[in-house]
């Protein structure tokens, strides 16, 4: 049986461990990043994937960079067959790519369009009916190995970047086990990728999460569902950070960033065109919540005409 070392980070990896393990694969060691602290407790809190794989009762290993560190000669002598990796967060080093036979890459988009960190969040902010999963070979360049198998996953109107990760983790870990016994043995001849189309999503940056309410309301809700859950839109009200986590396009129209509408369950706000329905929001210093409770709360002294955004 094929001895495998897997590496991944978040809940889209998890899927795709959980089934290589019930199809009967040797798990050697799983490579995920270090616990970090989250939220206003900062709480130490472990991987998706450390705890999926400490219910297996996997070996972990957890490198802050796997260059040059102990674990990386600790994966080396364990003596793999293939490495798979699936949204792990880091560069394989050349050293560990040399020393094994074969290292695949579980990647959520249609290579070579959009290499990088981010590909589910620019598939919805660029408003794509498609997206994908892509299994490829590792190679040294960021998502430029070949291409082994893929296969298209519709993003709907009511999708945003939480669901579209449910639905290619599960669309990763199928085409992974479908595709592994022919590539193993040698039935598959990987594609190159057509570097002329080639595009890029790098990580989301913070000035890249702020709304300009000058762009069109079919770009605003693409924009504000292509953040949700994580890193979240966000705008100002009032010179204070204002997040939005979910909107509608709207039949009505208005002035960027006016609000046109204003009734106790409903709050629509005009943009550079058309308009967008705010449903859920979070003022600053307050919880998420929706809109009827932000209107009839911290929001009730608001009127149509104020404006959203920073002057």
């Amino acid at each position: 049986m094929t001895k495998i070392i897997f590496m991944g980070t978040p809940d889209f990896s998890v899927p795709v461990l959980d089934g290589l393990i019930e199809k009967g694969y040797e798990v050697l060691a799983v490579v995920t990043q270090p616990d970090r602290a989250v939220g206003r407790k900062k709480e130490i809190k472990m991987t998706p994937v450390k705890e999926a794989a400490l219910k297996h009762g996997l070996k972990v290993l957890q490198p802050e960079k796997l260059s040059n560190s102990p674990e990386l000669d600790d994966i080396i002598s364990l003596g793999a067959d293939l490495i798979v990796t699936a949204a792990f967060g880091q560069f394989l080093p050349e050293k560990l790519l040399n020393s094994i036979d074969k290292a695949v890459n579980v990647h959520a988009s249609l290579l070579p369009k959009y290499r990088g960190g981010a590909p589910v969040h620019y598939s919805i902010i660029n408003g794509d009916d498609k997206t994908g999963v892509t299994i490829m070979e590792m190679v040294k360049k960021m998502d430029a190995g070949n291409i082994i198998s893929q296969v298209e996953v519709e993003i709907t109107e009511e999708d945003n970047v939480g669901t579209m990760f449910q639905k290619l983790s599960l669309a990763g870990r199928d085409l992974l086990l479908e595709t592994l016994p022919a590539y193993l043995s040698g039935d598959i001849t990987p594609q190159v990728q057509d570097e002329d189309l080639v595009t890029y999503s790098p990580n989301i940056t913070p000035e890249e999460e702020k709304i300009d309410w000058n762009k069109s309301a079919r770009q605003i809700f693409n924009q504000i569902r292509g953040m949700y859950p994580w890193p979240v839109a966000h705008t100002y009200l009032n010179e204070n950070r204002f997040k939005i986590y979910e909107a509608k396009v709207s039949d009505k129209s208005g002035k960027p960033g006016q609000i046109v509408e204003r009734t106790k369950n409903s709050l629509v706000v005009g943009t550079g065109a058309g308009a967008i329905e705010l449903l859920t929001v979070q003022p600053a210093g307050k919880p998420k919540m929706k809109i009827n409770d932000f209107l009839n709360g911290v929001g009730r002294d608001l009127k149509e005409g104020d404006k959203f955004g920073q002057e």
